[in-house]
């Protein structure tokens, strides 16, 4: 196995790792894995799916665990990145669109109904509705005034297929863990 192969199975491995986190419920480690699996796919000059899927993980973990002030501040830049570079052909359009799904339903999440409805406005406007259909169903809820748990929410995201990490898109046999940094050993000084 050549350098770039290498340097590729081992991002892979690690953000495998994290994903498995995840599913256990351990976001904190699933984030220093996913972190250093961007660092690793962006040193390695790997093709820009893997950082955007890396990415992704990062904001479900920081999402599920209620971290909503970054994935907040994360999607306005995106969003600010697409607006700047125009969505000229309808995989643009729907990619900027599902930045600006997260960003309806994390705010939402975090309390901010009218904030919410805006930015599933123009997810729904620029994807369409048939192509983010959780954006259009929870747009339709708050159009008629009703009220949205963030747990109902969640519970919706889980059975439409919203989150990338879920049971059956993991692959256990190319997970390489890190090392538990609880566990290091701390060399002392002097």
């Amino acid at each position: 196995m050549d350098g770039s192969a290498q340097g590729h199975a081992l991002h892979v491995g690690i953000a495998e790792a994290g994903k498995l986190a995840a599913l256990k419920g351990d976001h904190a480690a699933a984030l220093r894995h996913y972190r250093a699996a961007i660092r690793l796919c962006v040193g390695a000059k790997a093709p820009e799916v893997f950082f955007r899927h890396y990415t992704q993980c990062v904001m479900e973990s920081l999402e599920l665990t209620g971290q909503f002030a970054e994935v907040i501040e994360y999607c306005a830049m995106a969003d600010a990145h697409y607006r700047a570079a125009g969505a000229a052909n309808p995989l643009q359009r729907r990619d900027h669109g599902s930045i600006l799904e997260r960003l309806g339903l994390v705010r939402l999440k975090a309390g901010e109904p009218e904030a919410a409805r805006e930015a599933l406005e123009e997810a729904v406007a620029l994807a369409g509705p048939k192509g983010l259909p959780l954006a259009g169903t929870v747009l339709g809820w708050l159009c008629r005034g009703m009220r949205v748990e963030p747990r109902r929410l969640t519970e919706l995201q889980r059975k439409s297929g919203y989150f990338t990490v879920r049971e059956g898109h993991v692959d256990p046999a190319r997970a390489r863990p890190l090392p538990d940094p609880a566990k290091e050993e701390t060399v002392p000084f002097g």
